[in-house]
């Protein structure tokens, strides 16, 4: 059976895409079949194909060939919204097995399974459900991005310590977004300090284009 991942963030669009194809191309490079799962994505377009979600596209991209994109993103809504919004609005329920089933069966296939979720740790999915239950439900090992910006402090403190209180945090990486933060130096070392897992990686913002992370020494 794969090993699982699974990638949060303290926000949306702080950088857990960008993390989940650097673990994924470390991975591969390393000889590993590894593969991203984005089980549930809003905001696509519309293709010949059917609707594609950019995220689910780079995850893809960034894994080892021979997953189809539905098999990756089983569950995807045009507009960019909550998922739970989305998903009531089309009329497409979101429900726990079928979050399994996609899960069980790409890990039925790889050696890691590298799960991106959508906003933050607490976002809601379905009425009782939501991206925190459900991980915990599986124990997964959960990694934290950090974006690096004004009130990044206390957003990755509060993530951490909700990640903790229903799963194993194995850490958390530092995503320097642009513009660069004032301080940063100093913000990194404050939650170098307070933090209650370790910062497993620093990512700068203009990582070159063969960026990569192994997570096989992390747990």
């Amino acid at each position: 059976m794969a090993r699982t991942l699974f990638v949060t963030g303290t926000d949306t669009e702080i950088g857990k895409t960008r993390t989940a194809c650097a673990l994924l191309r470390g991975l591969v490079a390393a000889g590993e079949c590894a593969v991203g799962y984005k089980p549930v994505a809003s905001g696509a377009a519309t293709t010949p194909a059917g609707l594609r979600n950019d995220d689910a596209e780079a995850l893809m991209a960034a894994g080892t060939p021979g997953f189809a994109y539905e098999e990756i993103n089983p569950l995807t809504f045009a507009p960019a919204i909550a998922p739970h919004i989305a998903a009531a609005e089309a009329g497409v329920p979101i429900r726990r097995e079928r979050l399994d089933d996609g899960h069980t069966r790409l890990a039925a296939r790889a050696d890691w399974v590298i799960v991106e979720g959508a906003g933050g740790w607490h976002v809601p999915l379905a009425e009782g459900l939501d991206f925190a239950g459900w991980v915990s439900a599986h124990r997964w090992p959960s990694l934290l991005i950090v974006g690096m910006r004004l009130g990044c402090v206390n957003h990755a403190l509060l993530s951490a310590r909700a990640i903790q209180a229903d799963t194993r945090l194995i850490g958390w990486v530092a995503n320097c977004l642009p513009p660069a933060q004032p301080r940063l130096a100093d913000n990194l070392a404050t939650l170098d300090a307070r933090m209650p897992s370790a910062r497993l990686a620093t990512v700068d913002a203009d990582p070159s284009a063969d960026f990569r992370l192994d997570p096989r020494g992390w747990f």
